[in-house]
């Protein structure tokens, strides 16, 4: 069966590398407290933009947010004159908290998720004990995204890619000749993102990766986090599915699914659980917003014991 969604991808970064069409211009952002890169991916010719996997500082010892971080974007966006037409989400995020409803504020656009992020909300409305009043329907968001939708940023075309594995509802973009992959794979010197949250799968993610490396060998590849690979001086988020396909430590060409779903299984079990998964999930879930403030007028985050 033909994969209609990653035909119409591959067609788009043919068309860049082939001097058809013109790349986006990306501008990459890095909040090194929680290793995540936001980018500012914008049509040059149109001057219309895009924000992917956006940050909202959030200290966890005292509870203080701030919004440094977005602040940069908005910064960047109005110093460029770019207009925003998406705020994205790869997925919603475990290590830090979505900056996405202040930049829509700042910014305008309209914010988007992959459609099963409604399974995400499921699992983490249970855990934390959320009442009737929480929706479980994505309706948080603008809009839900399906394997193969196209959005367009000016007059260069998204496409986006379903690529479950790191969690269920993972989505991966491709805009021109830029492949946006969220939490499926890092540098090819890092490897390949955990797979033990709930709704995680290292199947899942050896075929997810795998269907992103049948893009043309020129896509470049821009990483969501990185965290410096041993021997490594500086963080890097930039790669190419040539570079990725052959190269990467955990699931380059030759690696089979059962050796890479035995190593991910070994090494995530080694691994403790991310410093901001509780708030991150919790605020993620419902789109970047906090949850509603109760009587006294304070907004509070659940501390669930012994369940993750």
């Amino acid at each position: 069966m033909t994969d209609t969604p990653l035909a119409k991808a591959i067609e788009q970064v043919e068309a860049v590398t082939q001097g058809s069409a013109r790349p986006p211009m990306v501008t990459a952002f890095f909040d090194e407290p929680t290793f995540t890169v936001t980018y500012v991916v914008s049509d040059p010719l149109t001057k219309r933009a895009a924000i992917i996997d956006s940050v909202w500082n959030f200290d966890h010892s005292s509870g203080r947010t701030s919004f440094a971080s977005a602040d940069a974007i908005v910064a960047h966006v109005e110093a460029e004159a770019l207009s925003v037409d998406w705020i994205l989400e790869t997925h919603a995020h475990a290590d830090h908290l979505s900056a996405a409803p202040y930049l829509q504020q700042q910014l305008g656009g309209e914010l988007a998720i992959g459609r099963e992020i409604v399974t995400v909300q499921g699992v983490f409305a249970k855990i934390f004990n959320e009442g009737t009043e929480f929706a479980r329907d994505g309706s948080q968001f603008d809009r839900l995204l399906d394997d193969g939708d196209t959005l367009m940023i000016g007059e260069i075309p998204l496409v986006a890619l379903h690529v479950p594995g790191h969690t269920p509802a993972d989505m991966a973009y491709v805009v021109g000749d830029a492949l946006f992959t969220g939490d499926t794979m890092f540098m090819p010197d890092y490897g390949s993102a955990r797979c033990d949250f709930p709704g995680g799968d290292a199947h899942h993610l050896y075929r997810s990766v795998r269907r992103l490396m049948a893009l043309p060998d020129a896509t470049r590849v821009f990483l969501c986090h990185d965290y410096k690979a041993s021997g490594r001086d500086d963080y890097a988020w930039e790669s190419t599915i040539l570079a990725e396909r052959t190269a990467n430590v955990h699931i380059h060409e030759g690696v089979d699914e059962d050796q890479f779903v035995a190593m991910r299984t070994a090494r995530d079990a080694t691994l403790s659980m991310p410093k901001l998964i509780l708030p991150a999930l919790q605020v993620n879930m419902r789109a970047g917003h906090l949850p509603p403030p109760e009587e006294n007028g304070v907004r509070y985050l659940k501390l669930p014991l012994d369940l993750l």
